[in-house]
């Protein structure tokens, strides 16, 4: 009599076992269950303005706090995608004018304006509480302006003698020119990244994105309404980038486009900034 060696019975077992025939083939496993659908397979039919209202008409906190997570993430993408910088460079004083000057003039691929490209160049100092607290937003505005090209300096290495009243200083350039000086910033009081990132966008070297508009409230809301417009994101921050920032907080004389003077309390010599 045959023996099918594809039976499972005691006889073959002991066969087996003798070497008399083969082992058996292992049994396949079992297929695993489908993986069961993720929040973000979910939230990737939305578009980013559906995104925000299904996270406004919710009404549990954690997933509010997912869908945002989720639509930040996205928009981070969307700004990095073809973006040229998206950190902060150190640079020494050599290379200025090839990283700074002329990085300024270079024109992106679909600008049809030739506005040529914003470049922030902050000058610091180590060791000083309001330098530091200045190159941290600095970071997170390089981060989330990929654009935008932020090259940071020590102060003294790049202007020499440059008086630590004036750092941290923030020079923005465009097209091989400086647009905006910014002395001693946070010098007065601490600033926030709201107000520098408002000071940014007012000389063109950002762009901030849209705020959404409010939803409508009754009118016994409009006090409300109106406590809420005076405090809004960048109309504080604005209001409290002043002008007067602009002028040197040493002599009260508004600061020039290419030179900064310096009055020290000795002498009135001069130190040019001209790379």
């Amino acid at each position: 009599m045959a023996v099918n060696a594809n039976e499972d019975t005691e006889f073959n077992d002991a066969l087996r076992k003798y070497g008399i025939l083969p082992p058996r083939p292992p049994t396949p496993p079992s297929p695993s269950p489908p993986p069961s659908p993720q929040l973000d397979d979910f939230l990737d039919d939305f578009t980013n303005d559906e995104l925000q209202e299904l996270a406004d008409d919710t009404n549990d906190d954690e997933a509010e706090k997912l869908i945002n997570a989720f639509r930040e993430q996205r928009l981070a993408e969307e700004r990095n995608k073809g973006a040229r910088f998206g950190r902060v460079y150190p640079i020494g004083r050599d290379d200025y004018t090839r990283e700074v000057t002329e990085a300024s003039e270079v024109d992106e691929d679909d600008d049809e304006a030739h506005t040529g490209t914003a470049v922030i160049c902050f000058l610091y100092k180590d060791g000083l509480p309001r330098s530091e607290r200045a190159y941290a937003h600095i970071r997170t505005l390089a981060e989330r302006h990929p654009n935008t090209k932020f090259v940071s300096i020590i102060g003294d290495k790049c202007i020499p003698n440059l008086p630590e009243s004036r750092v941290p200083m923030i020079i923005v350039y465009r097209k091989g020119e400086v647009v905006t000086q910014i002395l001693s910033w946070g010098a007065d009081k601490e600033r926030s990244l709201d107000e520098l990132a408002a000071m940014l966008a007012i000389s063109g070297a950002i762009q901030l994105e849209p705020s959404r508009p409010k939803p409508k409230r009754s009118d016994d809301d409009s006090d409300e309404d109106e406590e809420d417009e005076s405090h809004s994101k960048w109309g504080a921050a604005s209001r409290a980038a002043k002008p007067s920032i602009y002028r040197d907080r040493q002599t009260g004389s508004n600061t020039t486009k290419k030179n900064l003077r310096s009055k020290n309390d000795d002498s009135d010599s001069d130190f040019e900034f001209d790379l």
